[in-house]
């Protein structure tokens, strides 16, 4: 019995009770990340499934613990509590998000399993776009330095083919949005900064680009594009 089922006894409830809990934890952290993309699941919304019923507490931090464990010895997937990261700039004018959202605590689900065992049996080919466009913008944003003025953004991705204007791109749709979607997922923060030209809205990486793992791959992606520039170069 792992360390959260057996903090589960302590509670004047019966196991099937705590395990229907879990189970649905569970399930609504399954379901939700499919349904929104990958987007950051709120840690309230898995403690409501425990407090609509019951009172007892450390109860809700006990059951979504071993929905954790049980995440990652069956289905393969880490559920990760994200710390939102607080905007660098100390020029800011009013966050894009309320202070209350800043300090939320919220998760999302990383696969455990090899790269090239979950390309193989769960990516999908679908969402394949995303990926790429997702690690194209966060590699503009690293090699700016980490933070970006939302048009030279644009300009970098223009020069690749997307155009912020563009609401019906065949790959994309809006490719706003597919920004947008970026900052929902919490690869990137949008922020307002004053500066003597007036407020700029700025892109910075948020704290899923700053994990370890994410940042690791965003520099071999760069990596893998210089150096076949560079061997266009040398054909050249």
């Amino acid at each position: 019995m792992g360390d959260a089922a057996e903090a589960l006894t302590q509670f004047d409830i019966s196991k099937e009770e705590t395990d229907k809990l879990v189970a649905e934890v569970i399930r609504f952290i399954l379901f939700k990340s499919q349904q929104n993309s990958g987007c950051p699941i709120k840690r309230e919304e898995l403690t409501q499934i425990v407090t609509k019923n019951y009172r007892q507490r450390n109860l809700a931090t006990c059951v979504i613990n071993e929905a954790k464990n049980k995440l990652s010895s069956i289905f393969g997937y880490d559920l990760k509590e994200l710390q939102r990261s607080r905007p660098s700039s100390t020029g800011q004018a009013r966050p894009s998000q309320p202070q209350s959202a800043v300090d939320m605590k919220s998760y999302v689900l990383v696969s455990q399993l090899p790269v090239e065992v979950f390309r193989k049996y769960v990516q999908d080919e679908n969402t394949a776009h995303m990926t790429g466009f997702t690690f194209v913008v966060l590699a503009i944003v690293h090699l700016a330095g980490g933070k970006i003025p939302e048009e030279t953004l644009w300009h970098h991705l223009r020069r690749l083919g997307p155009h912020e204007s563009e609401e019906h791109n065949p790959v994309f749709g809006d490719n706003k949005q597919a920004l947008e979607t970026l900052v929902q997922q919490r690869f990137l923060q949008k922020d307002k900064v004053s500066g003597p030209e007036g407020t700029t809205l700025c892109y910075e990486l948020a704290e899923r680009a700053l994990d370890t793992q994410v940042k690791e791959k965003i520099k071999d992606y760069i990596s893998q594009v210089m150096n076949k520039d560079v061997a266009s170069v040398e054909i050249d």
